[in-house]
């Protein structure tokens, strides 16, 4: 499984402003190696993000987002103590999911 992602999220006039790091490595399949073969692609394709167990976040991304992604976004009506819990899933069915508790 991936390394943890890094979730930040701040209460801040009545929203919540959530600051996620995901560790991957967001391979194309385009790129070669220092033999010539080509790396084959690996990228996440689905993020999801839920408050408190209600979603209110997604979107698919293909192959053109860097390394190792940074996703910022703010969800209106949270507070301090709400959970956010962001999800992600590869093109190979990796899956990985955090929580973070507001502050």
């Amino acid at each position: 499984m991936a390394d943890p992602m890094r979730i930040r999220a701040q209460a801040l006039n009545g929203n919540v402003v959530v600051k996620v790091l995901m560790q991957h490595e967001m391979e194309t399949g385009q790129r070669k190696d220092a033999n010539g073969k080509t790396i084959p692609a690996w990228h996440i394709t689905d993020v999801s993000a839920s408050l408190n167990g209600t979603p209110v976040f997604s979107a698919q991304w293909g192959p053109a987002v860097s390394k190792n992604p940074f996703l910022q976004f703010t969800i209106k009506g949270g507070k301090a103590g709400d959970k956010v819990s962001v999800q992600w899933v590869d093109n190979l069915g990796n899956k990985r999911v955090d929580e973070a508790t507001v502050v």
